[in-house]
């Protein structure tokens, strides 16, 4: 069980209602109730052709502005689901085995080791959990959480929950790097054909290769970024100009996790 900490969180940031394709879905084996909803599978199909390229250093909106990771500080609020079973007992992306019965989760940006305080917001309840995965990749969800904690917060049968997400200790507020995924494809030549699109526009460009619940997919992810709010510049662009679904991601891998 995850030590708890005081609360002192100074101030809110803005809801992030982020769109993607799903990465992994709520558990629904092995429970008593299956989650209501299921994320959708990842995308397997190109976005649309861009009708007018944007220029990296030129942004077609405003970054989304995220508070500084430190803990007290940073505030979130959205959808959580949790997931299980077929996740249980595999790699997380921080390197340690995911343990479903454990009180951890997956968060997008927030370093690996950082421990939240999380609130259902339907029914007061509270946990801490830390984070060791990166997602979720469906919709407006900010937080995944193993089914361990799911079942703490009273969301096992509904299989997500409004909740508000407080930083509480962290190993790291600074440094990082940040990329932007702007696809996922079960089929390696259709991420190809779109990173060879993107290059004249945006470089880096790179072909991760990942198992999700429904098969191995190869996702695709747009440059490297030395703050969350020069990844989000460029993640407004691609959803506006190009007609993206994106989301900022961390690559804070750790050392000896090979990642093609």
């Amino acid at each position: 069980m995850t030590a708890r900490f005081p609360w002192f969180a100074a101030f809110f940031v803005p809801v992030f209602i982020i769109v993607g394709c799903a990465g992994r879905r709520p558990a629904a084996t092995s429970v008593p109730s299956a989650p209501a909803s299921q994320p959708a599978p990842e995308e397997t199909t190109p976005p649309p052709t861009p009708t007018r390229p944007p220029t990296a250093s030129q942004p077609s909106e405003p970054p989304t502005r995220n508070a500084p990771f430190i803990p007290g500080i940073y505030v979130e609020e959205g959808i959580a689901s949790w997931y299980g079973v077929p996740f249980n007992g595999r790699r997380a992306a921080d390197g340690e085995i995911f343990d479903m019965n454990t009180l951890v989760a997956a968060h997008r940006t927030l370093p690996f080791g950082s421990i939240v305080r999380v609130t259902n917001l339907n029914n007061g309840r509270q946990i801490d959990v830390r984070v060791i995965d990166r997602g979720p990749f469906v919709g407006n969800r900010v937080l995944d959480l193993a089914r361990a904690a799911a079942a703490g917060l009273d969301m096992i049968g509904t299989g997500t929950a409004p909740v508000r997400i407080q930083l509480i200790a962290s190993p790291s507020t600074a440094g990082g790097e940040y990329t932007v995924q702007v696809g996922a494809f079960a089929e390696q030549e259709k991420a190809e054909r779109l990173r060879e699109r993107l290059l004249a526009k945006y470089q880096p460009i790179y072909i991760q290769e990942l198992d999700g619940p429904d098969g191995h997919f190869y996702r695709v992810r747009v440059g490297s970024f030395s703050t969350p709010d020069a990844a989000q510049q460029v993640a407004g662009q691609l959803r506006k100009s190009d007609g993206f679904q994106t989301f900022v991601l961390r690559l804070d891998l750790p050392a000896g996790l090979n990642v093609k």
